[in-house]
């Protein structure tokens, strides 16, 4: 069901995210971020007062993380094809220092101790979070396979992370019956 009807308004400025996932031939899955900023008017660039036609984006910009299915970051890209400032592209190379780093618990800690402040671009770590998420989303299945294989016997991340993966909930019973903590007769 969407929103309900908004008051009468005008659309001034439009943020778009769009995440992709890959699994390579290799073994290992690129997660792709792409952001853009666009208004809905002309307006000046604050570098140099360029102007900017309605539709022309504020912010282009592209991050891929490479990494396998522990979440251990293998290469990290970052592309700022648009920037408020002809300088704003300078600073990507500095995403290179996620590699190594671990997707999960502490993820947002540890980016911003690398990346954050003059480190790097408020945008592009911003979009590290959904990256992030899609990763998990993408791999799923391919995490659940190789558990099939190789049991690690660890409770589900999933669980307790919402409220739906309440671990005495009927989504729990369903998926992880062996780590179900309500009161309900186990099948």
């Amino acid at each position: 069901m969407p929103l309900t009807a908004p008051a009468p308004r005008t659309a001034i400025h439009i943020r778009r995210i769009e995440c992709q996932a890959f699994e390579r031939e290799d073994g290992l899955w690129d997660i792709e971020a792409h952001m853009t900023d666009v208004k809905t008017h002309a307006h000046s660039r604050r570098d140099g007062g360029v102007e900017r036609a309605a539709g022309e984006p504020v912010h282009d910009m592209w991050l891929r993380v490479t990494i396998d299915l522990d979440f251990v970051i293998h290469d990290c890209e970052a592309v700022t094809d648009q920037g408020p400032y002809r300088g704003c592209g300078a600073i990507t190379p500095n995403f290179k220092a996620l590699a190594g780093v671990k997707i999960g618990p502490g993820w947002r800690r540890k980016t911003l101790e690398l990346l954050g402040g003059t480190r790097g671009c408020t945008h592009l770590v911003e979009l590290l979070g959904p990256l992030a998420t899609t990763a998990y989303q993408a791999t799923g299945r391919a995490r659940a396979a190789r558990e099939q294989v190789a049991p690690s016997g660890r409770k589900p991340y999933q669980i307790d992370s919402c409220h739906i993966y309440n671990s005495d909930g009927p989504a729990v019973l369903e998926r992880w019956p062996q780590w179900y903590t309500g009161t309900q007769p186990q099948p």
